[in-house]
């Protein structure tokens, strides 16, 4: 069979294609195509011996070395290409599209699949996100409010209704806060956000408007491309105002099933901006389930960080929505139809 080089392009993010990434376990986890299955062709202390060999002894030994590592292993790539591979149609990369590409294409097509060699490889896929964001324009909504508004709801509550969104805190796995990885997974690494990001962005349509909650650019460990972040801050912002004690409630009911350590150490993550004594009397009234007392004294705080970003903020358009005890549902009947009467589709 045949194989076929092929640039990167917006085919390549097509559901249906059979993407295997054959750079070492080490690489991938570092960041890879988010469709992408790892198949290695060296594991990561091969990868380092072969590098090595390269640049103490040149390319000759290292290649040398190479099918040494690689011959045994032949038959067991096959296996798992056909134990992986929907169908006879095959995406491989490496870093740049290289030697560990394209002899992995050169076995597969000997034995009867039509493979295609992404041309540049991961390299030129992280090139093609900042030529991404670079040509398109972005008609993007920020959702904003202070601590506890319930803008994820009210976000994921958009999708729901058909709106397009990105869910930022949802990518990074993290709320954003210094109480943002309380009840979320390890985070990734940041490369792997950007991948994931850039992965949801190509699914939507870029001519009709999309809803991003308001963040900093950093989530966690975590941060916006600034590519990306550049079209965040020009984009208008709705700001939601709610009531005190909504906020409270909400952030009791999203916190208060999580472990009491997890919250006391949030709290000691902040002690210096929030005050030794204040901090103390947080801690003090979670160990007396007084939760809505600290989550008071963390909204003090968040609040005033919150209105110090949104005084500074640049945004073209600032709109301010006075929701106070509204629920959740009328809150999204109002952001739909200011949306129709004030942006369109």
């Amino acid at each position: 069979m045949a194989i076929v080089e092929r640039e990167v392009g917006m085919w390549l993010f097509e559901q249906t294609i059979n993407l295997f990434d054959v750079r070492s376990p080490q690489e991938f986890k570092q960041g890879h195509i988010p469709s992408g299955i790892n198949i290695p062709l060296f594991n990561d202390q091969e990868r380092k011996e072969i590098g090595t060999l390269y640049k103490k002894n040149g390319p000759k030994l290292a290649m040398l070395h190479g099918l040494q590592i690689v011959g045994p292993k032949l038959r067991s790539l096959v296996e798992q290409f056909n134990s992986l591979a929907k169908g006879k149609k095959l995406v491989i990369h490496c870093w740049r599209g290289g030697k560990r590409s394209s002899s992995i294409a050169w076995l597969l097509s000997n034995v009867g699949y039509e493979v295609t060699v992404l041309s540049g490889g991961y390299k030129a896929y992280r090139h093609f996100q900042s030529e991404f964001y670079t040509t398109n324009q972005f008609k993007i909504i920020v959702l904003g409010g202070r601590t506890g508004s319930a803008k994820t709801q009210l976000l994921r509550g958009l999708a729901e209704k058909g709106e397009q969104i990105i869910d930022l805190e949802a990518l990074a796995k993290h709320k954003g806060s210094a109480f943002g990885g309380i009840g979320e997974q390890d985070q990734e690494t940041n490369e792997q956000f950007e991948n994931n990001l850039f992965s949801n962005l190509l699914r939507l349509n870029l001519n009709h408007w999309i809803w991003i909650e308001n963040e900093s650019r950093t989530i966690g460990r975590n941060y916006i491309p600034e590519l990306f972040w550049k079209h965040i801050k020009q984009a208008s912002l709705i700001n939601l105002e709610r009531d005190l004690e909504f906020r409270i409630n909400h952030l009791i009911n999203l916190y208060q099933q999580e472990d009491d350590e997890s919250l006391m150490q949030s709290f000691e993550k902040i002690r210096k901006r929030l005050g030794h004594e204040a901090t103390q009397n947080a801690i003090d009234f979670i160990k007396q389930k007084n939760y809505s007392a600290a989550a008071r004294i963390a909204l003090n705080y968040y609040d005033k960080c919150y209105d110090y970003n949104l005084a500074i903020n640049v945004s073209n358009k600032i709109v301010k929505l006075q929701l106070k005890q509204l629920s959740n549902l009328e809150v999204l009947d109002i952001l739909l139809n200011y949306k129709q009467n004030h942006f369109g589709i």
